[in-house]
């Protein structure tokens, strides 16, 4: 189940200016040994740890792949490849990598049963309970009493 939050855009240059729209809520990020437990419940025949050196050692091994200049593609997840943040040259002659390139960054792309159509029709959304945003700072010394 997605859950969202209901906000109002509040950017004065966009044309969805004070209209309300929807944002998906995390509740929770799971990490490797998280996700290697999760996974050992699911009736695998593996245990949590040899899950969790398998998915450690696809990790490393992604990076040195795609550091590499090769796309990685997990079938029904994503295509992992680098992109790079540039800053313009005047000109190709002048373009000089250590100058020019700011950034190299991770870049993921959906396939299969992750894809944005196939996402949007399986997936269920629900809005997030009650939420209030507090500007107020508590009250209070924050002090206990001796």
């Amino acid at each position: 189940m997605i859950r969202y939050k209901i906000y109002e855009n509040k950017n004065k240059k966009s044309a969805g200016y004070k209209k309300f729209y929807a944002r998906a809520v995390c509740e929770e990020t799971m990490g490797l040994k998280t996700l290697a437990a999760y996974m050992a419940a699911h009736n695998v025949p593996f245990s949590e740890g040899c899950i969790y050196g398998v998915l450690r050692d696809m990790v490393a091994c992604i990076k040195e792949v795609i550091t590499d200049g090769k796309n990685v593609k997990l079938d029904d997840l994503a295509i992992f490849s680098v992109g790079l943040q540039t800053k313009p040259a005047a000109s190709a002659a002048e373009f000089n990598a250590t100058t020019h390139i700011r950034a190299v960054r991770l870049r993921s792309r959906a396939t299969g049963i992750l894809r944005t159509p196939v996402l949007t029709n399986d997936a269920r959304v629900r809005e997030f309970g009650t939420y209030v945003v507090n500007k107020k700072k508590p009250s209070g010394g924050g002090g206990g009493s001796a």
